[in-house]
């Protein structure tokens, strides 16, 4: 688990180890550690960190339970490649490709990211934010070249960079609507930042517009809030299942080149978006 530490759980994360911890009982075998390092996606803490320590120490806890490594979520280039050294079989399970240096199966975060904005243009939204991260992030790449394809121009002060938590996603929200002007839709890179953001806007009942907020990944909470959020829905379980597969065939000596198994999101339109000559929605709340 890479984008998530035991104190700090990312939803969509949690969900999809579920589903893959799922589909290893169901094949009979044996999950034999679940490591929590969000270091190996963060680049800048990776450079710093001795990455061959870190690696070896992980590959002797499991005393000798070691087939095969599913690694969920972005890991750094350089922390793939000794992983994928140590290991005899590597999958990773991602929104960001891993330019075919392990087996993965991918759900394309710049077609996830250009779906949601071009949503909100579909709604006549010509001023489009941006929350979550930035740094060799797909999602992010996503959504310029969707303003680029569109002649639309990129506001510095639209997009703000975060690690993406409910907090994180409060504060944004707060920081935006402090700014001179707001974007009228905000593509929030992952759900529960956008849950944060709608708790704010449940607590500010003055505003002239409240922003039509999209976001990625369908995560269970997603359909609790009021206004429901609208989301690209990754397809999760299927993620789960052709992860699993492609580990357990290769270490049977099913393959040996590098598969990439892509499987598309699909959007979900609810009620946190609405065209830009809508002023206000009713009701706020979660």
């Amino acid at each position: 688990m890479t984008r998530t530490d035991e104190s700090r759980t990312d939803p969509f994360f949690t969900e999809l180890l579920r589903i893959v911890e799922s589909e290893i009982h169901e094949h009979n075998c044996i999950l034999s550690k679940v490591w929590y390092m969000p270091l190996f996606s963060d680049d800048r803490k990776c450079r710093r960190e001795n990455l061959d320590q870190i690696i070896q120490h992980m590959y002797t806890e499991t005393e000798g339970k070691k087939d095969g490594l599913i690694i969920i979520g972005k890991c750094n280039p350089e922390a793939l490649r000794k992983l994928n050294q140590k290991y005899r079989s590597v999958v990773s399970v991602n929104r960001n490709s891993t330019n075919y240096e392990v087996d993965e199966v991918l759900c394309d975060g710049k077609k996830i990211a250009g779906m949601a904005v071009e949503h909100l243009i579909s709604l006549g939204h010509r001023n489009i934010g941006y929350v979550g991260s930035c740094r060799n992030e797909e999602r992010y790449n996503g959504y310029l070249e969707t303003l680029k394809k569109h002649n639309l121009d990129l506001v510095p002060e639209y997009v703000v960079e975060t690690d993406q938590t409910e907090r994180e996603g409060f504060e944004a929200m707060k920081k935006l609507l402090r700014a001179q002007e707001c974007p009228t839709g905000i593509y929030c890179a992952n759900d529960i930042t956008a849950v944060g953001m709608l708790k704010y806007l449940r607590r500010c009942r003055n505003l002239y517009f409240i922003p039509s907020i999209i976001a990625s990944d369908d995560i269970e909470d997603a359909q609790f809030t009021k206004p429901m959020l609208t989301t690209v829905a990754l397809p999760k379980q299927e993620m789960g299942r052709f992860a699993l597969y492609l580990l357990l065939d290769r270490m049977k000596g099913g393959h040996n080149g590098v598969v990439r198994m892509e499987l598309e999101g699909k959007l979900l339109i609810r009620n946190s978006c609405s065209h830009v000559s809508e002023s206000f929605w009713s009701d706020y709340c979660i």
